[in-house]
């Protein structure tokens, strides 16, 4: 910051004024995870970034993942985490395992960390009010769609109740959720972050989704970064393998979400310090934005 002169940074405040002012009292979904969780300087820029969105009049949402995390307990416990088709396998007592985690040691540091920040952050799960209800998921196998794989309590939410996020909103709060839901038994299910937070964004009509990642954003073959794309695009760029593995889940909410009202989906790069403000408050952006309808 220091080589930048006076007027250097006039020009980018000017530049963010009139995205302060489109996205007024507007919500925006964000799903944190990756390295911004792990490292120390993209985890307060992190939380520096929702608190600013706040203070300018928008409406920040975080969903969280702790995928990480979870693989650090369940090694110490003498389990190796196994995904299919980018979900994680959760038997009984990995289930223990993430309620743990994402429940209370990642829920609680990302509040904590935006409420020094100056925000004003309040940890939820889908079990508080059963705001996000869900059943057991059951997955296709890509070898043989008639057959469906059970990865335990693994859960495809049937409903989100969006009442407790706009009670929050109301008061200013920023709501920083963790993606476990509940079924009508009271059984906890497991469910991808990027998923939830694609469906929260449908829910609430968000304006934006932004789901953080480890890369540049969506590449094409040759490791290019694009942008601008339509659900088009994507569906082209998954049936000709382009995009495949952990990315899947990331796009199909991204998809879901663009084709149910939400304005714009955007991945991004968040191991770049500050990727919020400069995917939203400046023209450049540092990720691929998909269109919505």
């Amino acid at each position: 910051m220091t080589d930048i002169t006076p007027e250097q940074k006039g020009l980018v405040l000017a530049e963010a004024l009139p995205y302060i002012r489109r996205f007024q009292d507007k919500t925006i979904v964000v799903k944190y995870g990756g390295n911004a969780m792990t490292d120390e300087a993209l985890k307060r820029s992190f939380a520096q970034d929702v608190v600013l969105l706040k203070l300018v009049g928008m409406n920040p949402v975080v969903v969280h993942g702790g995928g990480p995390q979870i693989d650090n307990l369940l090694k110490k416990v003498g389990k190796q985490g196994e995904f299919i088709q980018g979900m994680r396998v959760t038997d009984e007592e990995t289930m223990d395992i993430v309620e743990m985690v994402l429940g209370g040691q990642v829920n609680k540091e990302i509040v904590n960390l935006i409420n020094q920040a100056g925000g004003k952050a309040v940890g939820l799960t889908g079990q508080d009010g059963m705001f996000i209800r869900a059943h057991k998921l059951l997955m296709h196998a890509l070898d043989d769609p008639q057959k469906m794989i059970d990865i335990g309590q693994v859960g495809e939410i049937t409903s989100i109740d969006p009442s407790i996020i706009k009670f929050l909103d109301t008061g200013d709060f920023i709501p920083v959720i963790a993606p476990i839901g509940v079924g009508a038994d009271g059984d906890t299910y497991n469910i991808n972050a990027d998923v939830v937070a694609g469906k929260l964004a449908e829910v609430l009509r968000a304006e934006k989704l932004v789901l953080l990642t480890n890369t540049p954003g969506v590449l094409d073959k040759r490791g290019e970064l694009l942008t601008g794309l339509t659900p088009r695009d994507i569906d082209e760029m998954v049936a000709d393998g382009t995009l495949s593995g952990g990315m899947l889940p990331k796009i199909a909410s991204a998809l879901d979400a663009a084709r149910s009202g939400v304005k714009s989906v955007h991945i991004i790069d968040g191991r770049v310090e500050h990727c919020l403000l400069l995917e939203i408050l400046t023209d450049q952006g540092v990720g691929t934005l998909i269109k919505g309808y």
